[in-house]
């Protein structure tokens, strides 16, 4: 889905109920601006991510979030912290 539009790929994950994972920052400002309850994104910030960086970015998520909260929330995960927001932001 890399080159899908960021609308279509929230479609997507909502009519799915899966969880976006990307280091874009229009997938929160979208959010807000539609005023979604859904889908769930987890935001990587804080520069370039390898894979491994990146998978234990999202590791530290599964711990930290409880999975029933993940689908209405904006997580966003640094190299030394993950925040929490809920939707609507």
């Amino acid at each position: 889905m890399n080159r899908a539009a960021d609308t279509e790929i929230l479609s997507i994950a909502l009519d799915r109920g899966r969880i976006v994972i990307s280091a874009d920052l229009d997938f929160p400002r979208l959010l807000a601006l539609a005023g979604a309850t859904s889908p769930g994104l987890i935001l990587l910030r804080g520069g370039n991510y390898s894979e491994s960086e990146g998978l234990e970015c999202v590791r530290r998520v599964l711990i930290s979030v409880a999975a029933e909260d993940l689908p209405k929330s904006i997580v966003v995960v640094d190299r030394k912290s993950v925040r929490r927001r809920w939707h609507p932001v």
